[in-house]
């Protein structure tokens, strides 16, 4: 039975259109004030186009209330960045598509029977043009409250891919997560190298944190990623068994102090899956807010948004 091994894991805004609409708006307020009935116009009529009426005050107060919103929303996004370290305002991410992209098993990450069986798609990438990422983080080692705060105060969608033996010492700490929009997935009760073990044992593995997290979260997962992105036949067949319908890996990894990429290119894709792990001090030359402001200096200075998984599959 031919397993599939990964080699890694271890380790602007539009205010200048708004005020430029605001400024056509105002001359067509201006030139409607000259109309019939306006005691200080003159006596020309001017018309409005078939199907279309004078432009009043009321519309344009609305949208200039409106690019104000706009002006205020984008200054507290900016001083929350600058009060977190970034060298610039994360980019805001496009609505999630209506119709969800196809998701396929990427070529050469196939198992035996992997289409007749139909087995969950093994990817690296979601198909799509927009330029946007997908932030994962896997295992639970490191509960950092400051990376909670961090997250949340920046509007930064993740996914949690987690394993019972580091979650278990804080369940509180991902139900916190979870509050805040994160959905949380199956990374097996240990993280063996599954590929080692029977059908029966992975099956176990992969079945047992399906249980765990839906008796502590209320919600089996549908996402399940095997530790260190190895798994063969009877890891996918596991994985169905148990209710998975997607098995996501990743296109780079982000650590700390770098980057690491699966392609020759060594470059950042549309749609692009991006690995990371809880891990701090103990690990790592920093913590999880660190490895964080790097991750999104890296994609916004690319002009990359950070969408959330869920919203495409």
């Amino acid at each position: 039975m031919r397993a599939v091994v990964q080699n890694d894991k271890s380790r602007s805004w539009v205010g200048g259109r708004v005020r430029g609409g605001i400024a056509v708006l105002a001359v067509a307020a201006i030139a409607s004030a000259c109309a019939p009935g306006n005691p200080s116009g003159d006596r020309t009529e001017v018309r409005p186009a078939p199907g279309q009426q004078n432009l009043q005050a009321p519309p344009a107060r609305a949208l200039d209330a409106y690019a104000t919103k706009l002006r205020a929303e984008y200054a507290a996004r900016a001083a929350t960045a600058k009060r977190w370290g970034l060298a610039k305002v994360p980019l805001v991410p496009p609505a999630p598509p209506a119709k969800k992209p196809r998701i396929t098993t990427r070529k050469g990450f196939e198992v035996d029977g992997h289409r007749e069986l139909n087995l969950p798609p093994v990817f690296t990438t979601i198909p799509t043009r927009h330029k946007i990422v997908f932030l994962t983080i896997d295992d639970g080692a490191e509960k950092d409250p400051a990376f909670l705060r961090m997250m949340s105060e920046l509007r930064i969608p993740y996914t949690a891919f987690l394993s019972d033996y580091l979650v278990k010492e804080d369940y509180g700490y991902f139900g916190r997560m979870q509050a805040k929009g994160v959905v949380l997935n199956n990374h097996t009760l240990r993280h063996p190298y599954l590929p080692a073990l029977s059908y029966a044992r992975q099956k176990h593995e992969i079945c047992g944190m399906q249980d765990v997290i839906e008796k502590r979260y209320g919600k089996r997962p549908l996402l399940f990623r095997p530790p260190f992105g190895n798994y063969n036949e009877d890891t996918l067949r596991a994985a169905k068994s148990c209710g998975v319908k997607y098995a996501p890996l990743w296109n780079e990894e982000v650590f700390v102090d770098r980057w690491e990429y699966r392609e020759w290119d060594r470059r950042v894709h549309p749609g692009d899956i991006v690995l990371s792990h809880f891990r701090g001090k103990g690990h790592w030359k920093g913590t999880m807010s660190d490895m964080i402001r790097r991750f999104l200096n890296k994609v916004t200075a690319e002009g990359y948004a950070v969408a959330r998984l869920e919203d495409y599959l």
